[in-house]
């Protein structure tokens, strides 16, 4: 496999025919917001003690069910509040973090939404659920904006209030099959949850494979498993050489997949996957360097853990801030809060300076603007009209830009400088072979 890997570095990326941004080599701020911090799960409204300059968020993720837990998402959400406040606040702000429990459940994500109305909270940050149906009505009949969902439910990427900081899932598995153009696989393998949302991957994986003319094989999987061998056994096949395979399970799942995988040692096959399926915890759990995924391919929204773009969310996690709660800053769900929070910020400073209110309403404004906004962790985002992704299911997909990893001596780094644009693999347009 060492042989192999070493090729694939030498082939020529698709970064250099399409176009590619750079990613910032230092933090745009290390302050975040300060935060008092109210609740840890749904209940009643904001603490009454808040005052008229404060500015009430909500932060939701599930805790206490099994493999959808994001307990980081919320604990970093109120470190950053504790951070902020301890600093000043955000440009005269007092920050007043609430967080919610949504049990995973369409019935909790609609309870915690409700309890950021009856917060009048000005926005929702963050935040994790794959319903969308349930919660985004509420926040839209409130105009609460959210800013920077996870983005597991199409509401995410098409209600007008919502404006997204990564690609979902569409993105990431677009820019894996784009990511093993560039390896050199004949045939890719995509193992994938046996659902809906499953059923939609296929697609876009399609999209990045079909100008080079590359073979895509359906494997559905059970979403929680303890032995996924039939289906690696499926995946990998007669073990050809150009042969790879793609994950998008959950991370829990994918640890027990990457078992069966190194039971069964195939020879030839390579193994890839997207951020949330693989990220570095998973990486070490599974041995590392001596692991199954040594030398693995990983498609994600940012940079790798270890990037200096993530100093002031290390800072902030390692403070007495994060009030001794474990946070795992390789978690994409803590990233994309951390992402989230930092364009509130942005939004915060832009709005104070001109004069103008805090509040939801001036909030969406902004940022319909079409006003680029650039926290250095992503490209500059930008929800104007003119931007907007050209899809009635996800208009609002508006960052289409991944970063290629790979697993090299144990950690994730990246394969090649910068970002890579797939936003031509996800409307459908022709792109290079």
């Amino acid at each position: 496999m060492t042989s192999r890997r070493d090729s694939s570095q030498a082939r020529p990326t698709i970064s250099r025919r399409r176009p590619r941004r750079p990613i910032a080599a230092a933090v745009t701020a290390a302050v975040l917001f300060p935060t008092l911090f109210s609740a840890s799960a749904c209940g009643g409204p904001a603490d009454a003690s808040t005052s008229a300059t404060d500015l009430t968020v909500m932060t939701w993720a599930p805790s206490g069910t099994g493999s959808a837990d994001r307990p980081g998402m919320t604990a970093l959400a109120e470190s950053i509040g504790r951070d902020v406040n301890v600093k000043g606040g955000l440009s005269g702000h007092r920050l007043h973090v609430i967080t919610c429990n949504e049990h995973n459940t369409a019935d909790g994500a609609k309870a915690c939404a409700q309890q950021a109305v009856d917060a009048k909270a000005v926005a929702v940050i963050g935040s994790y659920s794959q319903w969308g149906d349930a919660f985004m009505p509420v926040l839209e009949r409130a105009g609460i904006p959210l800013l920077g969902g996870y983005g597991l439910s199409q509401p995410e990427f098409s209600s007008p209030l919502s404006y997204p900081v990564d690609g979902g899932m569409p993105a990431l598995i677009a820019g894996s099959g784009r990511q093993l153009v560039d390896a050199g696989c004949k045939a890719v393998s995509l193992i994938r949850p046996d659902t809906p949302a499953g059923d939609n991957l296929l697609g876009y994986l399609g999209n990045a494979l079909k100008p080079a003319g590359i073979k895509l094989l359906d494997v559905k999987a059970p979403e929680q498993s303890s032995d996924y061998g039939q289906v690696i056994r499926k995946a990998v096949g007669k073990d050809e050489p150009g042969n790879c395979i793609t994950s998008a399970l959950a991370a829990e799942p994918t640890s027990n997949l990457l078992d069966s995988y190194r039971r069964q040692n195939p020879r030839n096959t390579r193994i890839a996957s997207v951020i949330g399926s693989v990220q570095q915890s998973v990486v070490d759990s599974t041995g590392g360097d001596s692991g199954p995924l040594a030398g693995a391919f990983v498609t994600s929204w940012y940079p790798p853990e270890s990037a200096k773009t993530w100093d002031g969310l290390r800072a902030v996690v390692r403070s007495q801030a994060s009030d001794g709660h474990a946070i795992d800053v390789s978690d994409p769900g803590v990233q994309t809060t951390w992402v989230a929070y930092e364009v509130f910020r942005v939004v915060t400073e832009k709005l104070t300076a001109a004069g103008k209110p805090v509040d939801a309403k001036s909030i969406d404004a902004l940022l319909d603007s079409g006003e680029g906004i650039d926290v250095g962790l992503t490209p500059p985002l930008n929800w104007g009209t003119t931007n907007m992704l050209p899809s009635t299911e996800s208009p609002r997909l508006v960052n289409t830009w991944v970063t290629y990893q790979v697993v090299k001596n144990g950690r994730m780094t990246l394969q090649q400088p910068g970002f890579v644009d797939v936003r031509w693999v996800l409307t459908g347009a022709r792109g290079p072979s």
